[in-house]
């Protein structure tokens, strides 16, 4: 029977110096300095729960005497601070667990089995779905209300989506080449 050797196995024994381990020490220490960003988009996240209350309140307190328009234009607008706020939590999770420290999802009965499987390029697939369904409801909401925009504006926002749309997909490409470059199923 042939013994197969790691490269790890195979590779001469490297002690870094004093200077480089301290180093490597202070740069992986640096990435905690990411945590106040997550902790940011947390009180972003409320901020936009007080805006939804808003939407809600403004929707409910007029859906009796709305047109059929503008009772899918709120619902539209409800939808779209869903899909943000779904959004900041894919952000905040999969970026505190790629960058800057790993969460034991043991320790939280709750916790969302998908949460710890996005590496970092399904993070940034989501993110581009997230944002391509926000361009697609603003455009939606746009064409719902088409008296209240001008040409231009539709165009922008036509234009808008489908840059999203081609980038969403240009990046779920290279993507995936890169993961069958490297014998992967693309990172997920």
């Amino acid at each position: 029977m042939a013994q197969h050797q790691t490269e790890a196995e195979t590779a001469p024994d490297f002690t870094p110096s004093v200077p480089e381990r301290v180093l490597e020490t202070f740069l992986s220490a640096s990435r905690w300095l990411l945590a106040p960003f997550y902790v940011l988009l947390v009180i972003a996240l409320g901020g936009l729960l007080v805006k939804a209350l808003q939407e809600a309140w403004h929707f409910i307190s007029h859906v009796f005497s709305a047109t059929e328009s503008d009772v899918i234009l709120g619902v539209l607008s409800l939808v779209d601070l869903t899909f943000t706020g779904s959004l900041i939590v894919i952000v905040i999770f999969s970026g505190y667990e790629n960058f800057v420290s790993k969460i034991d999802p043991k320790a939280h009965r709750d916790w969302p089995e998908w949460m710890s499987q996005i590496d970092f390029s399904g993070l940034k697939l989501k993110l581009i779905s997230s944002i391509v369904a926000i361009s697609a409801i603003q455009v939606l909401k746009a064409f719902m209300n088409v008296k209240a925009s001008s040409d231009r504006d539709l165009t922008w926002l036509v234009a808008i989506h489908v840059v999203f749309v081609v980038s969403g997909l240009v990046m779920a490409w290279t993507d995936r080449i890169s993961g069958e470059g490297h014998g992967g199923k693309g990172g997920h």
